[in-house]
């Protein structure tokens, strides 16, 4: 009586699928879960920014993080140090990881002293560090028109 192969090899597929499955569910689920650590940063950024809270704006960059092409030391003082309340509130965040390397791509809002100022895009651009992921470097855009003013979700 011969062997039949197909049992096992349908058993070996279904098997092979369902391990392939686990692991795009891994991946995914680590995925989610660096893609959250980023917009945290993000997010304790523009924390810092509001409560002017210097070792906050610190703890978000690394030692070598430009703020578009300066270093990030007067941007920290002009924030701790200003008169005016900021709040930037961004929505509709993109988020791409590549092992170590992360980009953040942030609609924003910025209201200054709860007064619509500008909306623009920040661009962020992270390392994954020891302590967790960091800016490297920060630019963004500016304008007044084509904005939405309303927006602060």
């Amino acid at each position: 009586m011969p062997i039949s192969l197909q049992r096992p090899c349908g058993f070996f597929a279904a098997l092979s699928v369902s391990l392939l499955a686990s692991t795009a569910t891994l991946a995914e689920h680590h995925e989610g879960t660096d893609h959250e650590a980023v917009l945290a940063v993000v997010t304790a950024l523009f924390d810092g920014m509001r409560g002017r809270d210097e070792a906050k704006l610190r703890s978000v960059f690394a030692e070598e993080a430009r703020l578009g092409t300066q270093g990030v030391d007067g941007f920290i003082e002009r924030v701790v140090t200003g008169e005016r309340f900021l709040d930037e509130v961004t929505f509709d965040e993109t988020v791409l990881i590549d092992g170590e390397l992360a980009m953040a791509w942030t609609p924003y809002n910025l209201f200054v002293d709860d007064v619509f100022h500008h909306c623009g895009v920040d661009l962020f651009v992270m390392k994954l560090s020891d302590e967790g992921w960091r800016i490297t470097q920060l630019d963004d855009t500016r304008r007044t028109e084509g904005c939405d003013p309303e927006r602060r979700d």
